[in-house]
């Protein structure tokens, strides 16, 4: 059986947080959709249009895994939905993983509560919104349960190998990084 992904993409997504998961996951073989939140297309934060493969509103299954990009406004586009926190309360509560970089964790995971008793990191300074039972991580990508959690536009790829060696096999992701030049 192979693995699924949704990431989400709401107006203001940071593009590189959204585009290099969708490639690094692609490429391990996991089925990875673009799910546009108030839509079927979104612009990101710099500008760059991306065509979503499904709206929310219609996405249909379950996923293996649901990732959310930050940027600004996108992080707080997707805080705003309650569509997308319904489903990642349900991604966390079936066992299922959630991921999110830069500013979702904190922007949208925290007011949420889905930060309670975890260890998860964001972009600097925003863990200041980290709910005080949250042990704050100053590492580039963090791993607690079926929570995944990275830093920023600059560890996207970091975070993207790590979700395929979670979706796909460690074996699968060194082959990836090896092959991307990645480290």
């Amino acid at each position: 059986m192979f693995a699924r992904a949704a990431v989400l993409l709401a107006d203001g997504f940071e593009e590189i947080e959204a585009i290099t998961p969708v490639d690094v996951l692609r490429r391990a073989g996991v089925e990875t959709l673009l799910v546009g939140l108030a839509g079927p297309r979104a612009k990101g934060s710099r500008g760059v249009w991306c065509q979503a493969d499904v709206e929310l509103a219609g996405l249909e299954g379950d996923f293996d895994l649901l990732a959310l990009p930050g940027g600004m406004p996108g992080a707080a586009n997707i805080a705003g939905s309650a569509a997308a926190r319904s489903l990642a309360e349900a991604q966390l509560r079936s066992g299922r993983l959630v991921a999110a970089i830069c500013a979702a964790p904190a922007v949208a995971l925290a007011p949420w509560g889905l930060l309670k008793g975890r260890r998860a990191t964001c972009y600097p300074g925003m863990e200041t919104g980290f709910p005080p039972d949250c042990q704050f991580s100053p590492d580039r990508v963090v791993v607690d349960g079926n929570l995944v959690t990275s830093r920023g536009p600059g560890t996207a790829l970091e975070f993207a190998l790590r979700l395929a060696g979670l979706l796909a096999g460690r074996e699968t992701a060194d082959q990836l990084a090896k092959d991307m030049l990645a480290g």
